[in-house]
């Protein structure tokens, strides 16, 4: 049949619509499917959908000591074993299978789907190999036990026993008085938040965590660890210090992890740290110091301030160690970035100046302390050298030249004989030193194993003489506890010379040294020490209700600051509890320890793998 072409006639399509009819639809259809693609990527909690779609994160290699090291490239996702990987065992608890587990792949990493514990905050779509980690481990975590039925009487024994007992009991009144609170004040038998950790609570929880485990508490451990998986919230909205998050909060986690291999503990270390990003969102690199959790800004504290050199500066292990747990590489290019700001600088006199600007990258003031405001960033270079199984060069070649500067500008032997480490002002020497240098003699010691040879013993003296020195700051005082600073001038030495610097609030750096000039010398003169230190502490800071700093050391019966600090726990009676203990206890073949006394895993790696580790 002809059809004939009336005007105004269109020829209806093969699906029966007229073009216009068709027109209309198909432009429909465009809509409909634009409108379903577009709610697949912009609702939220949709990234299970989004992975379907584009190359997930969680498939990138993360770490500098994975993939791209190793040559090994990325693996499929895979669906979860049908045999999970068992946890590490209690405190106490040997692991027979701890050295056998068949190894996937080498390294520690393994790409599966998390099946961990549900996180309010969103879950963590990467696997750690923890069988792998343990396997590499040269020692068992808690040493080889001795045989107690000849060690039951020993000095030795009932010293560290005593130190346990201190443990419980700053715990057990923590527990009873100020759980979940950041610290417990044990005169007025309450709880203390303070504002530095941006709203996080539980300092004391996770920063005891490692330390329970150490000491084998079961009891006590399983508490710490049933708050972090209940009560531990990170829907915060306050100002936080990075540094202090980072060295208690991360720090405490990831050791807590690597020790037991709950994933609790792993999942709110890599959340945790994720809210810290925004920190280091500066012209250069450099982080402020301040982040605030609500907006994921700067906190306004520290709108054009300067950067301090101890707070960016000791970020590396941690960091490192988020990168190898989360397969998420930003966290160690975040600190790569901040060891090539510095190592690119100008540094006069090859010193290291405590204040840095994140803005202009340019050093704000020529003040040099190896206390306060410097002290842990020298300590993270040596670490990260110790850490990289001795890889990490650049981090030694730094450590090496800040030390020579610091023993030719700032090192001093004073009348009396004592060695000290002054502070630096644009070239005039303060003649003083703080507590928290006395850190160092514990860091040169641990330096000096890996120094030049002309230098070794140079350096092993050296460290003996500036520990010696802070143990004089404690002996010459009324309570043979030290104060927060001691000066060398006008022929008093070791001694501070105002109120405002006569007080201790339970600090560590002595007894660190103490137990790393022990486990470098065996002299028994450091255990001699490390115990006046215990009956000092048990005499003048032990309350009714735990213990508690006190506000003056030069006064036979000193007040109290009502302060039982989170460090205590983590640091202090951890120091003091490993001077009294085996040297494989926490072997310093696998462990190296950050600036709050986190022990972090050293990484081993076979001769294979190292071929390709560049730092």
């Amino acid at each position: 049949m002809i059809v004939r072409k009336v005007p105004g006639f269109v020829p209806a399509s093969s699906w029966g619509l007229r073009l216009p009819q068709k027109f209309l639809f198909l432009l429909f259809l465009s809509g409909l499917v634009t409108l379903c693609f577009g709610a697949l990527f912009l609702l939220p909690h949709s990234s299970r959908l989004k992975r379907l779609f584009s190359t997930s994160r969680t498939q990138q290699p993360g770490l500098e000591v994975m993939a791209e090291i190793t040559d090994h490239h990325p693996v499929p996702e895979q669906e979860p074993p049908p045999n999970p990987v068992p946890a590490a065992p209690a405190p106490g608890e040997d692991n027979p299978g701890r050295r056998v587990g068949i190894l996937r792949r080498k390294g520690w990493l393994r790409r599966t789907r998390l099946t961990g514990p549900r996180e309010e905050e969103g879950s963590v779509q990467f696997s750690f190999d923890y069988n792998a980690f343990r396997s590499r481990l040269r020692h068992p975590v808690l040493g080889t036990r001795t045989d107690e039925s000849k060690e039951s009487q020993s000095l030795v024994r009932a010293q560290r026993e005593k130190i346990k007992e201190m443990m419980r009991f700053a715990w057990q009144n923590y527990r009873r008085y100020a759980m979940g609170k950041n610290e417990l004040r044990p005169l007025t038998k309450d709880g203390y938040e303070g504002s530095m950790f941006g709203g996080l609570g539980g300092a004391t929880i996770i920063d005891s965590l490692d330390t329970l485990y150490l000491m084998e508490l079961k009891e006590e451990f399983q508490e710490a660890k049933t708050w972090v998986q209940d009560s531990f919230h990170l829907n915060v909205s306050g100002e936080a210090s990075l540094f202090e998050v980072n060295i208690r909060y991360i720090g405490g986690l990831l050791s807590a992890y690597y020790l037991t291999g709950e994933e609790v503990f792993r999942v709110k270390a890599i959340k945790l740290g994720e809210k810290l990003l925004p920190a280091f969102n500066t012209p250069t690199g450099i982080p402020k110091g301040v982040v605030n959790f609500k907006s994921g800004n700067w906190g306004w504290a520290t709108a054009g301030s300067s950067s301090i050199l101890a707070e960016f500066g000791s970020l590396h292990l941690e960091f490192l160690h988020l990168t190898e747990v989360s397969g998420n590489r930003v966290f160690a290019e975040k600190v790569r970035k901040i060891r090539k700001v510095l190592r690119e600088i100008d540094k006069p006199f090859g010193l290291y100046p405590n204040f840095l600007s994140p803005v202009s990258g340019n050093w704000v003031q020529h003040h040099v302390s190896v206390g306060g405001l410097g002290d842990s960033f020298y300590e993270y270079l040596i670490k990260s050298w110790l850490m990289s199984a001795k890889t990490d060069m650049e981090a030694k070649n730094m450590y090496d030249e800040a030390l020579e500067a610091i023993d030719t500008y700032l090192v001093n032997v004073s009348p009396g004989g004592l060695t000290y480490i002054a502070e630096w002002r644009g070239g005039v020497l303060d003649h003083k030193m703080g507590h928290l240098a006395c850190f160092s003699g514990g860091m040169i010691a641990l330096g000096a194993e890996d120094a030049r040879e002309d230098k070794k013993a140079y350096y092993r003296d050296l460290a003996a003489q500036i520990t010696r020195t802070c143990h004089e700051s404690y002996a010459r005082s009324d309570t043979k506890l030290g104060p927060e600073a001691f000066w060398f001038n006008s022929g008093r030495e070791a001694v501070a010379t105002q109120l405002s610097e006569s007080y201790y609030i339970l600090r560590p750096e002595v007894v660190e040294s103490y137990m790393y000039l022990w486990r470098q010398t065996h002299d028994p003169i450091y255990r001699e020490w490390g115990w006046e230190v215990v009956m000092a502490l048990e005499k003048h800071c032990r309350t009714e209700a735990g213990f508690s700093g006190i506000q003056d050391v030069y006064s036979s019966n000193p007040n109290h600051d009502n302060r039982q600090q989170s460090f205590f726990l983590a640091e202090t009676l951890k120091y003091l509890y490993l001077l009294f203990s085996e040297d494989n206890v926490l072997s310093p073949e696998d462990w190296v320890f950050n600036t709050e006394a986190h022990p972090l895993p050293i990484s081993h790696w076979d001769s294979s793998t190292m071929a390709g580790h560049r730092h």
